[in-house]
């Protein structure tokens, strides 16, 4: 893959700065060569320059044919010149469009989505549910990892490269994101994509998938405040599980129907220094909890007072797919 990389970007190089060189030098002597042409057979300027393209492109219909020494001379230089020029125009261009083809086949492309997009950093075994709930949404969703994963859906923009190289994160141009999740399979590759993407985005919210709670820790101390520790999760998952048998069902059935969906709202003006309760008795939504201080409370020993800088967790219906 280093290879291919290395040779598309070397064709990328040519085919931007010589296809325009080698059309202008073919043309120059397509012109010359058809002007002296007509000087030295006594014929038209028009006549000899479209002799001079009849033979640069092969095609040499023999209506127009050299008379004397000068003229073989002249058209023994055009075809020698030119020949070669046309076909290594036609190549580099027919090596652009395979090389475009390439690259589209291997998940290569690298155009970035032009809104403001989800930026997903790493190759975590999670990250095809996750694009695909990603792509539910609507957002534009850029994937940059060493390889295109199986098994994710078509929408969505792929950046091939190494997630924890600084040159290859700013290839991402994570200031153009509106968000990014960063989904590795080393908790070390983490810690450096969060580093990076601060130093370059410092105002970028970013969510962060951890092994352990002491690395989801280590990413709070740097500022990336939205972490989850997978270990952590499953194994309450799992406690919760033993004491009430359906506990996995209900957790699955919040994060995994297709039918609702989880947001963050700011709290209503008529909310505020009302009790969660009295969010919870309106009609629309449902309030699952308030988030404050960078803790979630979800309101069960205690009814926390509602402030205008407090989010609303609500479960809501997904708006239907048009």
């Amino acid at each position: 893959m280093p290879l291919f990389l290395i040779t598309s970007r070397f064709l990328r190089r040519i085919r931007r700065d010589r296809v325009a060189a080698l059309v202008g030098l073919a043309v120059t002597i397509i012109v010359a060569g058809g002007a002296l042409f007509s000087l030295t057979q006594h014929i038209s300027f028009g006549t000899g320059v479209y002799w001079a393209i009849t033979t640069a492109t092969t095609v040499g219909y023999g209506d127009v044919i050299p008379h004397n020494t000068a003229g073989r001379v002249i058209a023994s230089v055009v075809m020698l010149t030119t020949i070669p020029i046309v076909a290594a125009v036609f190549a580099l261009v027919a090596g652009a469009a395979v090389l475009t083809h390439i690259r589209r086949l291997l998940g290569m492309d690298t155009t970035l989505p032009t809104d403001p997009y989800t930026a997903v950093y790493g190759s975590n075994s999670v990250l095809p549910r996750v694009m695909t709930e990603l792509a539910r949404s609507g957002d534009p969703v850029l994937l940059v990892a060493h390889e295109k994963p199986t098994g994710l859906p078509e929408d969505f923009h792929f950046l091939a490269g190494d997630p924890t190289d600084d040159a290859v994160i700013r290839h991402s141009d994570p200031t153009r994101a509106n968000r990014a999740l960063i989904a590795c399979d080393e908790d070390a590759d983490t810690l450096v994509i969060a580093v990076t993407i601060h130093s370059i985005a410092p105002d970028l919210e970013v969510y962060a998938l951890t092994q352990s709670p002491r690395v989801a820790r280590a990413l709070a101390d740097l500022g990336i405040t939205h972490t989850l520790a997978s270990d952590e999760l499953i194994g309450h998952t799992l406690a919760k599980s033993l004491e009430a048998p359906q506990a996995g069902d209900v957790l699955l059935a919040l994060v995994d129907s297709t039918n609702y969906r989880m947001v963050e709202s700011v709290v209503d003006s008529g909310l505020v220094s009302q009790p969660l309760s009295a969010a919870r008795g309106r009609a629309g939504s449902f309030v699952l909890g308030v988030y404050r201080g960078g803790q979630v409370d979800l309101g069960i020993d205690t009814d926390p007072i509602l402030s205008a800088d407090d989010r609303l967790i609500l479960l809501e219906t997904c708006p239907p797919v048009r």
